[in-house]
């Protein structure tokens, strides 16, 4: 699913990512755990394509077969859009949109008419628990609620890999809990490979696999 090798990362003099390598399976979860500046969120951008590396001739990154290096800007966006789903820490809703609308965002990106992208979308949110909020703006619902309006915004496209930072790290316990189970329970019924970044030592525990960053480079 997922194959990294010889990833660097600078910022200017500031070494960020030293020769990282890492492969993930299909249906995987993975944690990836360490101290603030150990490289886990320039790790996590660039293994979504949100960020780049510094490519040198054996630097590889592979994601659901397709060759990362070869792609130019735009098809790299279509690329995220359609195989990648994102969850952070903050939400990242739009405030002045319903959480139909949040979710429907990435699917409109994606050119999926109107009335199939709300279709999905109205069927994710039931999913989530959230069928009485669809109408709802960000303001007017709960940190967990907010929370899942995200996830139900990184299923719309059926990705097939979630990149995860910190997504319990705003909530209360309980929705904590709540959320941790649900990627679990989403892997087991649709097959979708998760990478989480987290200092919630539960949550990593649960993982199929913990990865421990040290310094720029995964030590465990």
């Amino acid at each position: 699913m997922i194959t990294a090798k010889n990833i660097h990362k600078s910022y200017n003099d500031l070494h960020v990512l030293k020769a990282v390598d890492i492969t993930i399976s299909e249906s995987e979860i993975i944690s990836i755990v360490g101290a603030s500046g150990a490289g886990k969120t320039t790790l996590l951008q660039i293994l979504g394509t949100l960020d780049k590396p510094d490519y040198t001739s054996d630097t590889e990154l592979i994601i659901n077969e397709k060759s990362i290096k070869s792609l130019n800007d735009k098809s790299l966006a279509k690329f995220r859009n359609q195989h990648i789903g994102f969850i952070f820490q903050f939400h990242q809703l739009l405030p002045e949109f319903t959480a139909l609308e949040n979710v429907c965002i990435p699917a409109f990106i994606n050119n999926t008419n109107k009335k199939n992208a709300e279709k999905r979308a109205i069927e994710l949110l039931d999913y989530l628990g959230l069928k009485e909020r669809i109408h709802h703006k960000p303001n007017s619902m709960s940190g967990g609620e907010q929370q899942r309006v995200a996830v139900a915004r990184a299923l719309i496209n059926q990705p097939k890999i979630i990149f995860a930072d910190e997504p319990s790290g705003n909530l209360d316990s309980e929705s904590a809990e709540q959320l941790h189970q649900l990627f679990f329970k989403l892997r087991d019924e649709f097959r979708q490979t998760f990478v989480v970044v987290t200092h919630n030592q539960e949550l990593a525990d649960m993982a199929d696999r913990k990865l421990t960053m040290v310094d720029g480079k995964i030590v465990i």
